[in-house]
C-alpha cells in the first residue's frame, strides 16, 4: 500500500500555481490519501482477473493502477484533462502488470465517452466506481446537482452487467473527520456564492464535499440502484510539512470557489491557520479521517 505520509515537496509560491501544477500536486500529494479506501473496496468485491472496471472521476489514475495490478481490465473517465494526461503517463509507464491485465482505456467526460462505449462493446462492466462524490454533492446544494449525478450513474449502470457492483464514496461523519474543519474554511470564504439557500445556475466546481448521512443512499435510489452493503475506512491525511498540506488540499478543487470569491493569498493563509492544530512537533501535518462507501447492484 502506498504510504499515506507524503514526502517533502519543493515549496512553490501561490502565484505560480498553474492548473497544470495543481493537477501534478493532486497526483503527487493528495490522491494517495484515499488508497485505503480503494484497497478496502477492491478487497471486498474481490477485484482481480475477470473484473471489468469503470472508474468515474478517475483523476490521475491511481485507483485504476491499483485495480490493474490486481489483474482487472480498467477504463477511466474524468472531466479534468490535465489529470487524465497524468493517468495516461502512469498507466503507460507501468504497462500491464501481468499477462492477465489489459491496457487501460481513458477518456474525457463521463459514461458517454467513446472509450467507455468501446470497452462496453467488448463486454459489460462488472464494477463501476465513483470514489469522489459526483458533482460534489452536499445536503444544501442545488437539486439539479443531485439529478445530474444520478443521471451519470444511471448511464454508467446501463453498461454494467446485471448484478454488477456500483460503488459510491464520500466523507464519514464530520466528527470523525479532522479535515472537516479545514473544508469549512472554503465554504465560509466562498459565501455567499456557496452558502446554503443560495442557488446558482452552475454549481461551483468542488470535490470531496462533506456528505449528509443518507446522501449516498439518496443518490443510489435516484439512479435506480439497489444498495447492497456499506463500509467505513480510515483515510488519514498525512503531509511532510505545512506547504505540502496546503498544496494538497488546494489541488482537490474544493477551494476554487473560495479563491474566486475572495483572494488566493487569503485562502492559503486561512487554510494554513486551520491546519495549525494538526501540525506536529516535527513539522508534519496529520489529520485522521473516516470515509464511507456504499455498494449498489444493478
Amino acid at each position: 500500500m502506498t504510504s499515506t505520509l507524503v514526502r517533502r515537496h519543493r515549496p512553490r509560491p501561490s502565484s505560480s500555481w498553474t492548473t497544470d501544477a495543481r493537477a501534478r500536486d493532486w497526483a503527487e500529494i493528495q490522491e494517495r490519501m484515499l488508497v485505503p479506501l480503494y484497497e478496502a473496496v477492491y478487497e471486498r468485491l474481490d477485484v482481480g482477473a475477470g473484473t471489468r472496471l469503470l472508474g468515474l472521476g478517475c483523476g490521475s489514475g491511481l485507483a485504476l493502477l491499483i485495480a490493474a495490478a490486481r489483474g482487472a481490465a480498467v477504463c477511466g473517465v474524468d472531466t479534468d484533462e490535465r489529470r487524465l494526461d497524468l493517468a495516461r503517463e502512469r498507466l503507460t509507464a507501468a504497462g500491464a502488470p501481468d499477462d492477465r491485465a489489459r491496457p487501460a482505456r481513458l477518456g474525457l467526460g463521463g459514461p458517454e465517452s467513446p472509450c467507455v462505449r468501446e470497452a462496453a462493446a467488448d463486454a459489460d462492466f462488472t464494477v463501476v466506481t465513483a470514489f469522489e462524490p459526483l458533482c460534489a454533492l452536499s445536503a444544501g446544494g442545488p437539486g439539479a446537482t443531485v439529478s445530474a449525478a444520478a443521471s451519470t450513474l444511471a448511464a454508467a449502470a446501463a453498461g454494467t452487467e446485471r448484478g454488477g457492483a456500483v460503488v459510491l464514496a464520500g466523507w464519514g461523519p464530520p466528527e470523525r473527520c479532522a479535515t472537516s474543519g479545514v473544508l469549512r474554511v472554503g465554504a465560509r470564504l466562498a459565501d455567499p456564492m456557496c452558502a446554503p439557500g443560495q442557488h446558482r445556475e452552475v454549481p461551483p466546481p468542488a470535490r470531496w464535499q462533506l456528505c449528509g448521512r443518507d446522501d449516498l443512499e439518496e443518490l443510489a435510489a435516484r439512479a435506480g440502484l439497489r444498495p447492497d452493503g456499506s463500509g467505513r475506512v480510515a483515510c488519514p491525511f498525512g503531509y511532510a510539512d505545512m506547504d505540502s498540506a496546503v498544496r494538497g488540499l488546494l489541488s482537490t478543487g474544493l477551494f476554487d470557489a473560495a479563491e474566486r470569491a475572495s483572494d488566493p493569498t487569503q485562502v492559503r493563509k486561512e487554510i494554513t491557520e486551520a491546519l495549525h492544530p494538526h501540525q506536529r512537533a516535527d513539522g508534519t501535518v496529520w489529520m485522521p479521517n473516516v470515509f464511507r462507501y456504499l455498494i449498489c447492484r444493478v
